[in-house]
């Protein structure tokens, strides 16, 4: 599903008004009875309504919200914020509308704002403003943000809680937004739903599908996209009837210094659990006896140090090579970790310390082998890229470290992003915060090694990896419950989750 900016969403209500062709009153008459049927959906006629309507074309759905929930006997309240003495066209229709509906209390509000009593028994529809709002609300507007927010009153918002920017609301001022209960978005989601301090102004976000044109939407040029089932059940290879596992790969997991075996555990259970053929597990001398008896399907070969990796290994067996889980920061780790991925002839996923050291050596970044897979947590990602004001800026400042390193990274977290070197961006909608704890990102470097070793793309490896990463963590939360979920939980949910992507594929293929 692609986002698209703010400035697009104008552009496409122009091109379906043009093209359909739709007189642009009626294309808000239809999207005001998708908000309605969502609204009557969720709250019945025991709630009061009350609606606070712009001047704009967010003002004008909020009308005719107004007027169609009246006519479905709800109690109606209507504010019509209308300090400048001017509305726009369909919102100017929609209030003479709403006057012949005769049902509805209404008020315009042309200087001073008597405010309501809202109760727990009041329902707010936001129709402020919506995604053409390019600059902070201030003065009178702001005042009535923050009464409403003081409020015991429900509060869903039209297509955006205003106050709230599409994308870029680092210098916005987040006192004057509305902090909706459910946001109600018109066809497509927005980027700054995607981000984590919005999630109380956002609430639960839900699509309102008013027949936009399709056409418009599949060219529009944008980074950002949220992936899809189908998209990740298109990714996935069927298994060849006469397949044997050498086909499937072998990978070279070098994780697990003293003390951090549980890492290298992890990392390697996931890499099996998502189809490698073989896996060698490189770690110290002291952790050897332990792999040996907890991961038994897994080769285990040993550094020649005792606490931790400190000699490069040979690479010409493996198809895939993941480094960091649990590999700690020594000198000599940092050194070897160099020597080994310079001129690494095959994929390369790099997690945890192997992200930290060059979080310390940061003149070594220019040394990475390019089409690597990075896996940074939001600390990790800090270390490259500095400090950042919110997401939006972490998001922009990761883009250029991934062009400039030519790699992708994966910034882990609700919504997990891979980051293209071409600027792309694919958050992922599986997962929950069951899967924040330690041990999460072990699983999936496993899982990413495992699929490179298969021969998928970095592209794809990082897109479905991180997706039925995800989805084990939702399987096992749904079996187990957050609190309860642990890492190995999402390695046992991982069958289940490649079983669910591929259940409607055929068992084999020809070759």
């Amino acid at each position: 599903m692609k986002i698209i900016s703010s400035t697009q969403l104008k552009e496409l209500d122009k091109y379906t008004i043009a093209k359909e062709p739709v007189a642009s009153i009626d294309l808000m008459e239809r999207a005001a009875e998708e908000l309605t049927r969502a609204i009557t959906h969720r709250w019945d006629t025991s709630f009061h309504i009350v609606v606070f309507a712009g001047p704009g074309n967010n003002g004008g759905d909020a009308l005719a919200v107004a007027r169609m929930l009246s006519k479905q006997n709800y109690h109606v309240e209507v504010f019509l914020f209308n300090t400048k003495g001017k509305l726009s066209e369909e919102c100017q229709t929609n209030l003479e509308r709403l006057k012949e509906c005769g049902s509805v209390y209404f008020t315009e509000v042309s200087t001073q704002f008597d405010p309501p009593v809202l109760t727990e028994r009041h329902l707010v529809v936001d129709g402020l403003f919506g995604s053409g709002l390019n600059k902070p609300l201030n003065g009178g507007f702001a005042a009535v943000v923050k009464y409403i927010n003081a409020s015991k009153a429900q509060v869903v918002a039209i297509d955006v809680p205003s106050g709230l920017m599409c994308e870029d609301n680092t210098y916005n001022i987040r006192q004057n937004m509305i902090r909706a209960d459910v946001t109600l978005s018109i066809q497509l989601p927005k980027l700054s739903f995607l981000f984590p301090e919005n999630e109380d102004i956002v609430g639960e976000w839900q699509l309102l599908d008013i027949q936009l044109k399709k056409d418009f939407i599949d060219t529009a040029q944008s980074p950002y996209y949220i992936t899809e089932e189908e998209e990740i059940r298109s990714l996935i290879k069927p298994r060849k009837r006469f397949a044997h596992k050498g086909t499937f790969g072998h990978a070279l997991l070098i994780a697990g210094s003293y003390g951090m075996a549980g890492a290298s555990i992890l990392s390697a259970r996931a890499c099996l659990r998502s189809g490698v053929g073989l896996l060698t597990v490189h770690v110290p001398i002291h952790n050897h006896d332990l792999l040996q008896t907890t991961v038994p399907e897994a080769i285990v070969q040993t550094d020649i140090h005792d606490h931790y990796f400190a000699e490069p290994v040979d690479t010409d067996r493996y198809q895939a090579i993941a480094i960091g889980p649990g590999l700690g920061q020594e000198e000599d780790t940092a050194l070897a970790m160099m020597e080994q991925i310079q001129g690494c002839p095959v994929p390369l996923v790099l997690d945890a310390d192997a992200i930290n050291i060059f979080g310390t050596h940061r003149n070594w970044l220019s040394r990475m082998p390019k089409r690597c897979i990075l896996t940074p947590h939001l600390k990790e990602l800090e270390r490259l890229i500095g400090k950042c004001m919110d997401t939006y800026e972490r998001l922009t400042k990761t883009k250029e470290l991934a062009a400039y390193l030519q790699s992708y990274i994966i910034i882990k977290g609700s919504w997990s992003t891979v980051v293209t070197p071409e600027g792309n961006c694919y958050f992922n909608p599986t997962g929950n915060p069951g899967m924040a704890t330690a041990g999460s990102g072990d699983v999936l470097t496993g899982i990413l090694a495992a699929l490179l070793a298969q021969g998928y793309t970095q592209e794809d490896a990082c897109r479905l990896g991180v997706y039925v990463h995800g989805l084990a963590g939702d399987i096992a939360a749904e079996e187990k419950g957050e609190i309860g979920t642990t890492s190995s939980d999402l390695i046992d949910a991982l069958p289940a989750a490649w079983k669910k992507l591929t259940e409607t594929k055929g068992r084999f293929t020809k070759e």
